[in-house]
C-alpha cells in the first residue's frame, strides 16, 4: 500500500493544523519532520495554535527556530494581565510575533496561507488571507476569557477554533490535504463535541498522534515532551499506509 510519505510526494499538498491551546509545541514538531523529510506544503491554513505555527512558517520561520522560540517560552513573555474581555491584554504576545515574523504581510508569505478568526459583531467565521500577519495571528489565538478581542480587519476577532477548529475553512477547493488533528479535548469542550470529531472529505488525510501531553500557561515544561513525542509520531505516521486518517 502506498505510505503517507509517498502520498505526500506524488504532489503539491496543502497543510491544515487544528487549534487545541497550547497545541503549537506538537503542531511544530509536525511540521520540522516534514520540513527534514523535503515534504513541503504549497499552502498552509489554520485555527489558533494550528494558525501560529502554519502562518511563522509560511512567513518564512523555519521549523527549528519555531522550536526554539517555543521551548525557551516562560509565562512573563506574554503574561500582561489587564481590565477587558478576557485576562490578558495580548501586548506582550503581539511583540513577540512582531519580533519573530521575517515579513509583515500575508500577501508576501512564502506560500498563500490562510487565518481562520471568529468575528464576534458578524458572528461568524472569517478567513484572513491578505494584510498585516501578526494581528491575524494575535486574532486567531485569542482564546476566550483569557485574550482580550482583537480589533483588526474591520472587526471584533476572537479564537478561530470557537467555530473551526480544524481550521480548514481556508482550504475550501483543495484536493490534496494533510491535516494535523490535535485530539486532546479542551476543557471547555465536552466530550463527544462535534468540533473534537476528526472531519472527512474527499482528499484530506488526518494525522492524529494519541496520547500527546497536555500543555498550558501553568503547563509550559510539559511542551518539549509534546514537541518531541510529536516529532516521533509523524516520523512513525510517513511510512505507515495512507487512508483518510493516520493514527499513532
Amino acid at each position: 500500500m502506498t505510505t503517507l510519505r509517498e502520498w505526500l510526494a506524488e504532489g503539491p499538498f496543502a497543510l491544515g493544523m487544528s487549534s487545541g491551546f497550547f497545541g503549537f509545541f506538537a503542531h511544530c514538531g509536525v511540521l520540522e519532520v516534514l520540513e527534514q523529510e523535503g515534504l513541503r506544503p504549497s499552502r498552509v491554513a489554520g485555527s489558533s495554535a494550528g494558525a501560529l505555527v502554519t502562518g511563522a512558517w509560511a512567513a518564512g520561520v523555519e521549523p527549528d527556530q519555531l522550536a526554539g522560540e517555543l521551548l525557551g517560552l516562560e509565562r512573563a513573555d506574554f503574561w500582561d494581565p489587564a481590565p477587558g474581555l478576557g485576562l490578558l491584554r495580548g501586548r506582550l504576545f503581539r511583540e513577540r510575533l512582531e519580533a519573530l515574523l521575517p515579513v509583515r504581510d500575508l500577501r508576501h508569505c512564502r506560500v498563500p496561507a490562510a487565518v481562520s478568526v471568529y468575528d464576534v459583531l458578524r458572528r461568524r467565521v472569517r478567513v484572513l488571507d491578505r494584510g498585516p500577519i501578526a494581528p491575524a495571528l494575535h486574532a486567531s489565538c485569542a482564546v476566550p476569557g483569557m485574550f482580550h478581542p482583537v480589533v483588526h480587519a474591520g472587526g471584533v476577532l476572537i479564537d478561530g477554533g470557537v467555530v473551526d477548529r480544524p481550521g480548514l475553512a481556508g482550504l475550501r477547493g483543495a484536493d490534496r490535504v494533510l491535516f494535523h488533528h490535535l485530539a486532546s479535548r479542551s476543557p471547555w469542550r465536552r466530550a463527544g463535541s462535534d468540533a473534537l470529531r476528526v472531519p472527512r472529505r474527499d482528499g484530506l488525510v488526518t494525522l492524529v498522534i494519541d496520547a500527546l501531553p497536555r500543555v498550558g500557561p501553568f503547563r509550559l515544561p510539559e511542551g518539549a515532551r509534546a514537541y518531541e513525542a510529536a516529532r516521533r509520531g509523524a516520523r512513525e505516521a510517513l511510512d505507515r499506509p495512507v487512508g483518510a486518517e493516520v493514527r499513532v
